[in-house]
């Protein structure tokens, strides 16, 4: 069933919906899951959240590129899982890397103020993406969006894992300079 047709049932209330969105986005869904989360009952109850929080946007919200909404808010979900789990137990693993490998680039802090500063950062990290070659953008969003580990990235593009590392330390140095460039404080 094509995405058009699966936001219609969702906004008919038709519970085939959910059927329709996990048989065709959830193993997709999983993915970015488990990518976070390393437990496949944790990755589980992520998904089904998903399909819970999506019937609950639509409507009023239409998405115009379904795979997307939906892996957003999978992957909002289980980063929101990932701390939970992490306050109650201090942990490491493979998102913590991917924190702390971040963590030199982007600044913090809350209020009103650090959204609009956020929502300035977003937006400059996308034009930052845009302007980087393809392989080298792939690999940073593969990294620091689905949270695939270092070894997979290296599998999927036939690359040795320092090289992998190396790319991803380049990407994110020049993402740093960019974000300076412009302003941000980090």
């Amino acid at each position: 069933m094509d995405d058009a047709a699966i936001i219609d049932l969702y906004w008919a209330r038709d519970s085939r919906a959910i059927d329709e969105t996990g048989a065709k986005y959830g193993a997709y869904l999983t993915g970015i899951a488990m990518n976070l989360l390393r437990l496949a009952e944790d990755a589980e109850e992520c998904v089904l959240d998903t399909y819970l929080a999506a019937w609950n946007a639509m409507p009023p919200e239409r998405p115009g590129f379904l795979r997307a909404f939906l892996g957003k808010i999978t992957r909002n979900l289980a980063l929101d899982r990932l701390k939970r789990l992490r306050a109650k137990k201090r942990g490491g693993g493979e998102p913590q890397v991917i924190f702390d490998e971040l963590s030199q680039i982007l600044p913090g802090g809350d209020g009103p103020e650090a959204a609009l500063d956020r929502k300035e950062l977003l937006r400059d990290i996308e034009a930052f993406l845009l302007a980087e070659p393809e392989r080298a953008r792939n690999m940073f969003l593969r990294r620091y969006w689905y949270a695939d580990s270092v070894t997979a990235i290296a599998a999927r593009y036939g690359l040795r894992e320092n090289a992998v590392s190396a790319q991803l330390m380049r990407t994110r140095n020049k993402l740093r300079r960019y974000l300076t460039e412009r302003g941000h404080i980090i």
